[in-house]
Formats: structure tokens, sequence, C-alpha cells
């Protein structure tokens, strides 16, 4: 059995107690301490102390878009720990300004409930049309990787402006505010719209969310725009006869209106 920590360092997970401590297992090896940054979010901080405790480095993670790197020596407290910590918060203050912002006012449809770590939104236009946004959590103001989800006749003339305007992007703008100029749109906001608007179900299992995924590939024909889960068009159109793969990407009709329509085989079906 390891050794129990010595008074001393007993001592200091007590004081600690006082301010930031959250939990503390019996054997006063795991810890999770609070912490605040300059926005008022909340943040936790879990500790895991080694045997040779204070020799060797604890083990630290947090819900972080960035690898959590602490620097350690045989010298070091949990308080100068927690204080690394905190520079750590405040670094990406900026970039999680830029989601909260975009979370508050707009409709998000992915990920279904954001955690500090996630990078990527992806954020309703229209009826089945929506934007990804992969933000650098290191520069956050700075154009994301875009990707727009949707029908081709819908999604074409938003990207012929993405393509025409990137040269505006400011960024010393938001990166929602930035978004809107490029592509020359106002994004949906909870204050303008009902989220049911944009949450269309899957035109074969009738479900809306498909474990994590929701409906992404819709029929391109106007007059239909049926949205469908990948994975359910895919299955869908591999059990028909008419239907022809090449590579991984299975052409067929839609289901609803019998036009031509393909898929893409899904990274876990390959």
């Amino acid at each position: 059995r390891p050794r129990p920590y010595c008074c001393t360092e007993k001592l200091r997970v007590d004081l600690l107690c006082l301010r930031r401590l959250l939990f503390i297992d019996s054997e006063f090896r795991t810890l999770k301490l609070k912490a605040e940054d300059s926005s008022g979010r909340q943040h936790v901080l879990t500790v895991k102390l080694k045997s040779r405790h204070p020799a060797e480095a604890p083990g630290c993670s947090a819900d972080l878009p960035v690898p959590l790197a602490i620097t350690w020596t045989p010298q070091s407290t949990l308080d100068q720990l927690h204080n690394q910590f905190l520079l750590v918060l405040e670094s990406l203050a900026e970039f999680w300004g830029a989601l909260d912002e975009i979370d508050s006012k707009t409709w998000i449809l992915e990920p279904e409930k954001p955690s500090r770590s996630d990078t990527m939104r992806r954020i309703a236009i229209g009826t089945n049309v929506s934007i990804k946004v992969e933000v650098d959590p290191k520069h956050p103001t700075m154009l994301p990787e875009c990707c727009l989800l949707g029908a081709e006749h819908a999604v074409a003339p938003l990207r012929d402006k993405l393509n025409a305007n990137m040269h505006l992007w400011n960024p010393d703008s938001g990166v929602l505010h930035n978004l809107r100029d490029v592509l020359e749109i106002e994004f949906p906001s909870p204050a303008t719209h009902e989220k049911s608007s944009f949450s269309i179900e899957c035109g074969i299992c009738y479900s809306y969310r498909l474990e994590a995924a929701i409906p992404d590939q819709v029929c391109n024909d106007p007059r239909c725009g049926q949205p469908f889960h990948q994975a359910c068009l895919y299955e869908w159109l591999r059990a028909l006869p008419s239907s022809r793969q090449s590579f991984s990407i299975v052409f067929g009709e839609c289901p609803y209106c019998s036009k031509p329509i393909t898929v893409k085989m899904a990274a876990q079906q390959a």
C-alpha cells in the first residue's frame, strides 16, 4: 500500500479546501480544484497526485481545447499549480468569448451540448442549410475553417460569397460579425426563430438525432430538399438493386422524389 502523505502536504490540501477544493478522495490522491476566469466562467482542474509526490509531477486534466502543459518541480505547491491553470484559462479567454457569442446568438445544431474543449460549431443558416466552423483556440479571431452543408442549390450561392468576400475578414472583429459580413446573411437566432425550424427529421428513420448524428445529407432537387442521416441514406441506397457504388460513394435515387442522390460511406463503415 502506498505510504500516506506527510502532514505538511495534508495541511496544504486543507488550506486549499477553504477556497478552491471541490473534491478530494480518501487517500488524498485525486483532487478537483475550482477556478474562475476573468469573464466569470467556471472551470475544474483535476489533479492526480503520484506515489512519489512531490518529487514526481502530478497528472493534471481539464476541459480545454488545447493540451494542458504544467511546469512542476519538487518544490512546487498545489497553489502554484492552480495559478498556472488560471494563466492557461486567461490565454483561452478570447477563444471562449467568440464561441459564447455564437452559442448565445445563433442556433447550434452540433454539438448538442458544447463543452469548453469543443472547437467546432455547426450553425443553422436556414432549413437544411448550415455552416460548420472550426475555431482555432490559439488564433480565435482569424478566419476559421468553414464547411457549408446542405443542398447544392442552397449552398452554392453562399460558397460563392464566402470565396469572394474572404478578404474582408477583419481579425479585430468577432467571428460571428465576420461570418455575417462575409456570407452577407443574418443568422437565425433564439430571438427570431424556433429551433424546431431547423431540426428536420430524417426522411428514413423519422428521428432527428441518430446517436450523435443529425440529418446532414440533403436531396439536391429544390422541390424536395428532404434531409437524411448519412448512415440511414447509405444503408437505404446500398439495399436498392438499382444503386451503384464507386469507391466510397453510393449513387442512387432519393427515397422521396426518385431524383439522383449520392452519399459517401461513413468512415466507420469503410
